[in-house]
């Protein structure tokens, strides 16, 4: 999608925090939306969290990005989503100690229910909104249930981290750069839950499952790594990180949410160029997934719109993968209804 050249305006909550912080200096380069496309940000945090933001900001006029036409600060989500372009949900409530699943649900409900409210009230007739906010499915799906007015189809969630760190994995399994791997998928929730799929990517045009035979000593020996080894690895490789690093994934997780809406506005690679990708977004009844689930597909990019990948072949093992995430999802779509929050 080709922007004019008024700047766009790209709002990111939870701003003062570090994926927020790891978000903003790309963002201003042009890294997400093009070198020639200029950009106003708008950060908008909790009150506690305005100093910090402030401080960003500070940083940001100091690194003189040319294509940065403004910064504002606010703790008002009115004031931040008023004529936004890009909505970056990242700011969100974690589960603490002893919370309860329906407390979490209700927590990040009172989050991202008013800022459904505030984009559907402001927001620009090209919104479009990606949530990094854990549980970021379940979180979408909330924030586009209190803005009517926006379509549903402009709301998604990220799991382009999920997808990346599969294609890392795969390289490094097969010693192989990552840029010769296409068409991977993650199915489902941005949880434990999720499918890494494989059964379909290629590494240079040859069949990755085949490679990955050769590699294990046979198609047994590619299974058992595949579901010991790799589907549980990217699935938890969140908390992988929090044992090795000390804290969470956020350069990372800025760096997926940059390739998210790089690829979703035609920023970066043109479909067919580097296969498709993973995106959680509301389903249209595609592969067995309820209709408005947001669930994670393959998913290509045409001319600024999203679309599911179609008729690709479901093994049994598959299969039954992605309907134990789609399964979790139901479960949390059903909590928050019951919280009144949908």
């Amino acid at each position: 999608m080709a922007y004019s050249q008024n700047p766009v305006t790209v709002t990111i909550t939870g701003a003062g925090g570090q994926i927020g912080y790891a978000l903003l200096f790309r963002i201003a380069s042009g890294q997400m939306l093009g070198a020639d496309v200029p950009v106003r940000l708008r950060l908008l945090e909790i009150p506690q969290g305005v100093k910090a933001a402030e401080g960003a900001a500070l940083e940001l006029q100091d690194a003189a990005f040319p294509l940065l036409h403004g910064v504002d600060v606010t703790d008002d989500a009115t004031a931040a989503f008023d004529g936004v372009n890009i909505a970056m949900l990242v700011g969100a409530r974690p589960r603490g100690p002893g919370m309860e699943r329906a407390d979490l649900l209700a927590a990040n409900g009172g989050i991202f229910g008013p800022q459904g409210a505030a984009i559907n009230a402001g927001a620009a007739d090209d919104v479009r909104v990606v949530v990094v906010g854990n549980p970021a499915n379940t979180n979408a799906l909330i924030a586009s249930a209190h803005a009517p007015d926006v379509p549903a189809a402009r709301f998604t969630a990220l799991t382009r981290l999920d997808h990346n760190r599969a294609l890392g994995q795969l390289s490094a399994a097969l010693d192989a750069p990552v840029g010769g791997i296409r068409n991977v998928t993650i199915w489902g929730n941005h949880s434990a839950t999720q499918y890494p799929d494989v059964s379909h990517a290629t590494l240079d045009g040859r069949a990755v499952p085949t490679l990955l035979a050769e590699r294990f000593g046979g198609a047994d020996g590619a299974a058992h790594w595949l579901s010991e080894q790799f589907i549980p690895r990217v699935a938890k490789r969140g908390a992988e990180i929090i044992e090795v690093r000390g804290s969470s994934s956020v350069a990372s997780a800025a760096s997926a949410a940059i390739d998210h809406v790089r690829d979703w506005v035609g920023a970066g690679s043109q479909p067919g160029d580097a296969g498709w990708t993973s995106v959680a977004l509301p389903s249209d009844g595609s592969y067995g997934v309820p209709e408005g689930l947001i669930s994670s597909f393959p998913v290509e990019s045409v001319d600024g719109q999203l679309r599911i990948v179609q008729g690709l072949s479901i093994d049994e093992f598959s299969r039954a993968r992605i309907d134990a995430s789609v399964a979790e999802l139901v479960s949390e779509r059903d909590a928050v209804r019951a919280l009144g929050l949908l």
